[in-house]
């Protein structure tokens, strides 16, 4: 275990905390409950970035870019918006030293802007669907800060868009939802279940709001990416309407949905172990580091011909690698740093090595000395990416078989009361209760509903807050 990181089995928040300071991901801000993102953390967000966005545009939507400031008036637009967002506004008064006629809120998410501007874009069905997607930062009022989890400021992209009908705007929902789900197994190697919120959790505005629940590794949920149908809610808000082909008004049909720097925290909880962070390969910034081990300038001139040829053959072949030629510093220190980093292969390289014909390669998912291996010279550029696929594999099966030894059932409330604090985790219970068994449920056991599954179990049984009969089971786990 790196002697500056505490045991996660120990203290869990505090170990969190530990790896995102010595693997210098993000640090405090001045102001309370803002983080500062260090360039080593947000290169993982330029990875998740670019790799949704990619996915984004081949679904066929478009980037934009909406003002930070959005007049009080919109937010008060839509009920139930204002009302769910009301305690976390952040809202200026003053601007250019003088009190401003109406008060700007900052973005807290953008959906009336968006919406004001949708009325002015959106005049025939030829218009649509109308299909935009926004990078950006948007504030809300945090009282419990953790970073990347939640943060008063914090970093996302946020979809919008209108559709003709309710139908089409439905497929969009799940359609994103699905590519949540896939980025998230396949590339963060974070296994997910793609659900329905209850009610009393879905989006203020929204009609339906779907999500994927993640597993951290000490069996706390986090909500890692959210999809919602909107009805025609805004649309009535912001009279966003457009002619239909009988030359008929009619309202469109609206859906938003995001995700944010919070999945760096979920790589972190999911993945990190007592030595720091573990990155799947497919989000990792340094896929491959190679460390040159040298004795004297003789030596070094020869191993770093080698190194060099290495490290210019893997870039060819898209590999992002780092060579740590520091010097001053001594390999143990050098292996040390990279693996708090979770860098996924370590390769070393010394004339020891030269003379045996291989490289030493260490694979960060299966930390130890006994877990190292040895590459012949003339393969190893070729066997990296095959490497590399297999730890994304290992991962993401090893955090699958985590999630799935803490996932239980239970048939009442007295046992999910007494198994959830020895035993957090997923579980998989019936359920048919209200926005009020919710609240009791919360209460008494600081569990919530995270999702209604979207594949749901064959038969029935008995809801554990009510009794009654159901065919719905739902996933309950404390969550951040």
């Amino acid at each position: 275990m790196a002697k500056n990181i505490t045991n996660p089995d120990k203290d869990f928040a505090k170990w969190y905390q530990d790896v995102i300071r010595e693997a210098q991901l993000a640090d405090s801000a001045p102001v309370r409950g803002c983080m500062i993102i260090r360039p080593y953390g947000y290169s993982i967000w330029e990875n998740i970035k670019s790799n949704l966005d990619e996915r984004f545009k081949e679904t066929g939507h478009k980037n934009a870019y909406f003002p930070l400031l959005i007049p009080e008036s919109f937010i008060r637009k839509e009920a139930e918006h204002v009302e769910g967002f009301a305690p976390e506004l952040a809202i200026v008064t003053h601007g250019g030293g003088k009190k401003l006629e109406e008060p700007l809120v900052i973005r807290p998410t953008s959906e009336t802007i968006i919406n004001h501007m949708f009325s002015k874009w959106i005049n025939s069905y030829r218009d649509l669907p109308m299909l935009l997607n926004q990078w950006a930062n948007v504030v809300r009022w945090e009282m419990r800060p953790r970073a990347f989890l939640r943060t008063t400021e914090f970093l996302w992209q946020e979809g919008h868009t209108a559709h003709a009908n309710e139908k089409e705007a439905r497929e969009e929902t799940l359609r994103m939802l699905n590519v949540y789900t896939d980025f998230a197994e396949n590339v963060a190697a974070i296994p997910v279940i793609p659900g329905r919120k209850t009610e009393r959790e879905k989006f203020a505005g929204a009609v339906d709001s779907y999500t994927i629940e993640a597993m951290m590794s000490n069996g706390w949920a986090l909500q890692s990416g959210t999809s919602h149908y909107l009805g025609t809610n805004f649309a009535r808000a912001f009279d966003t309407m457009y002619l239909d082909s009988n030359n008929e008004q009619q309202f469109v049909h609206q859906t938003s949905w995001g995700v944010s720097t919070r999945l760096v925290g979920g790589v972190i909880m999911v993945h990190g172990d007592e030595n720091g962070l573990r990155l799947p390969p497919r989000l990792a910034p340094v896929q491959v580091v190679i460390i040159p081990i040298a004795r004297d300038d003789s030596a070094r001139a020869e191993v770093m011909q080698v190194v060099n040829g290495i490290r210019n053959d893997l870039k060819q072949k898209d590999i992002r690698v780092d060579v740590d030629d520091r010097e001053g510093m001594s390999p143990g220190f050098k292996f040390n740093y990279w693996e708090v980093r979770g860098v996924p292969l370590r390769l070393e390289i010394g004339p020891r090595d030269l003379q045996e014909g291989h490289v030493m390669a260490s694979p960060r998912n299966k930390p130890g000395r006994d877990c190292k291996f040895t590459i012949p010279l003339e393969s190893v550029v070729d066997r990296i990416p095959e490497l590399l696929d297999g730890i994304q594999n290992e991962m993401l099966d090893e955090a699958i078989r985590k999630r799935d030894a803490r996932t239980y059932c239970v048939e009442s409330l007295d046992d999910f009361r007494e198994a959830i604090v020895n035993n957090p985790g997923f579980y998989n219970v019936w359920w048919d209760g209200d926005a009020e068994d919710e609240a009791r449920l919360q209460q008494e056991t600081k569990a919530t509903v995270r999702c209604i599954p979207l594949e749901q179990q064959e038969g029935s049984g008995k809801c554990i807050m009510t009794g009654r009969e159901t065919s719905t089971r739902v996933i309950l786990a404390r969550a951040y």
